[in-house]
């Protein structure tokens, strides 16, 4: 799992470019990257999942665009 860390909110804010509340939003009606906690409060991604969910967020914007 080392290759795949998990990355804190912020840490995704960041790679997103987008802010915490956005994030935290996405995540309350299920449209952001895939997320999960650790422990009672910690909420935690796995970088590989956010980088597969911006792939995909890439992949509908260029459908979009060539329709």
């Amino acid at each position: 799992m080392e290759s795949d860390p998990l990355l804190r909110t912020r840490e995704v804010t960041d790679l997103l470019g987008v802010p915490e509340n956005t994030l935290r939003w996405w995540r309350h009606i299920g449209k952001g990257p895939e997320s999960f906690r650790l422990g009672q409060r910690r909420v935690v991604y796995r970088r590989s999942k956010v980088l597969a969910w911006l792939a995909e967020q890439e992949a509908a914007g260029a459908k979009r665009t060539a329709a």
